[in-house]
C-alpha cells in the first residue's frame, strides 16, 4: 500500500470513529434528570454476581438523577433491587425511592 493510500485509510478510519462517537452522543435521551448514556456509568455496579462498588462518576449520575422518576425503569429492568440499594448506600444517597425495598 502506498503512502497516499495509507493516509486515505487513516483519514477514513478517523472519520468513521468520529461519526460513531457523534451518533452515540446523539442517541442519549434525557430521562429523570440524567442522560441515558450517563446511566450506563452505573451499569457495572448493579449487574453481575459480584458487582464492584460504584465509581465516583456513577455516584455523580446517581445523585443527579430523580430516583423516584426512575422507579418504573428499575422495576422493568430486571435488576436486583439489593444491588440498586447498595449503589445508593455506597454513593451516600439518603433519599430512597418508594419502589425499592429499603
Amino acid at each position: 500500500m502506498g503512502k497516499n493510500n495509507t493516509k486515505i485509510l487513516i483519514t477514513a478510519l478517523v472519520m468513521v470513529v468520529t461519526a460513531a462517537m457523534m451518533i452515540e452522543e446523539a442517541t442519549s435521551i434525557p430521562i429523570c434528570g440524567v442522560n441515558t448514556n450517563d446511566l450506563k456509568k452505573c451499569s457495572p455496579a448493579v449487574t453481575g454476581n459480584n458487582p464492584p462498588p460504584p465509581t465516583p462518576q456513577c455516584c455523580k449520575v446517581a445523585k443527579a438523577a430523580n430516583l423516584e422518576c426512575l422507579c418504573p425503569y428499575f422495576t422493568r429492568s430486571g435488576l436486583d433491587p439489593a444491588k440498586i440499594k447498595a449503589l445508593g448506600t455506597n454513593c451516600g444517597i439518603t433519599k430512597n425511592p418508594s419502589c425499592l425495598p429499603w
